[in-house]
């Protein structure tokens, strides 16, 4: 297909990163101040030269193509206040990271219109967002393999989540605190420190960080499908999760990693994972043939640009042709 012009936010630093892996332009909202999802091309992450800043003040005058929002204050108030008109007539995608926060089942998605497709990243998140009359798709995450392996020589579990005291019960905090009293865990992650942790790892360090660690462990209830698992699974790391929402689907507990319910099991399979490193290796290595097969970066760029098509009418072009 043809090569796009994409307007978007700085919503999530490591998804951009993944979702510019797809051959297309990408113009990130900048402002001067670089506040929280007006960052632009900035940071550590190792952005392509598809990447290209765009401060706000510039926005009205640059050719696009497609507006790609990721959070409700951009689909209710920056298109309005950055774009033109012309420019907010150009197809839209939602990029809905999450799944509804109020309610989980009766929440209404901000997008309710036939003319902008709502893509999810799982399959929950759409069962338990009310679409109304928009249309959606699922791209599940897809990540670049990472260069790092699992040696899991240090017998303790990783924790990343970032800022998880100020995001409470929903992110599993309460969870954490329960476990680490039982089993060695570390906690990395933005605001780790004030719960003891080792801070902020930067993205292209994690794996090679992660690998050391004997099991990954995902304590939370509530959201969507983590990219830090996919990454962890991708190097070969097991991980322990609770079997909620789309992590029901992604870990199959005793084959490729532990999921339950149950908080007390799951300790109890963390500590068998500490005395036993091959259960940890063999859980990794299947670990990693799932992230490979259904995470993998290909299948990923190949789904946004059908959808890319989709929405430019390439697809409709070309059968007119």
């Amino acid at each position: 297909m043809r090569r796009l012009r994409i307007l978007t936010w700085h919503t999530h630093g490591s998804y951009l990163y993944y979702l510019t892996q797809a051959p297309h332009d990408f113009y990130v909202l900048s402002k001067p101040d670089r506040p929280q999802g007006y960052a632009g091309r900035h940071g550590h992450i190792p952005w392509g030269e598809n990447v290209h800043d765009l401060p706000v003040a510039e926005a009205k005058r640059q050719p696009l193509d497609l507006i790609l929002f990721q959070d409700d204050p951009q689909y209710l108030e920056d298109q309005h206040e950055f774009l033109s008109p012309g420019q907010r007539a150009l197809p839209k995608i939602y990029l809905e990271h999450d799944p509804p926060r109020d309610h989980p089942v009766d929440c209404r998605h901000i997008v309710d219109s036939p003319d902008v497709l709502v893509v999810h990243v799982t399959e929950f998140n759409r069962l338990m967002w009310d679409n109304g009359v928009t249309p959606t798709r699922v791209i599940e995450h897809g990540v670049v393999q990472p260069r790092a392996q699992y040696s899991g020589d240090l017998p303790c579990g990783l924790v990343v989540i970032n800022h998880i005291a100020r995001r409470g019960r929903r992110l599993g905090f309460d969870v954490f605190e329960r476990v680490r009293k039982q089993v060695p865990l570390h906690l990395a992650g933005m605001g780790s420190e004030e719960c003891g942790g080792v801070g902020e790892i930067l993205h292209h360090d994690l794996p090679a960080f992660a690998a050391r660690y004997r099991f990954f462990f995902n304590p939370i209830r509530y959201t969507s499908l983590g990219l830090a698992v996919i990454e962890a699974m991708m190097i070969g790391l097991p991980v322990v999760a609770l079997a909620t929402t789309e992590m029901a689907t992604v870990i199959r507990n005793g084959e490729n990693g532990l999921a339950d319910t149950s908080v007390e099991r799951l300790i109890k399979g963390m500590r068998k994972l500490l005395r036993n490193p091959g259960e940890a290796e063999r859980l990794g290595r299947a670990a990693r043939r799932t992230a490979r097969q259904r995470f993998g970066i290909e299948r990923f760029v190949n789904d946004w640009n059908a959808v890319f098509a989709e929405v430019t009418g390439a697809r409709r072009e070309r059968r007119v042709a």
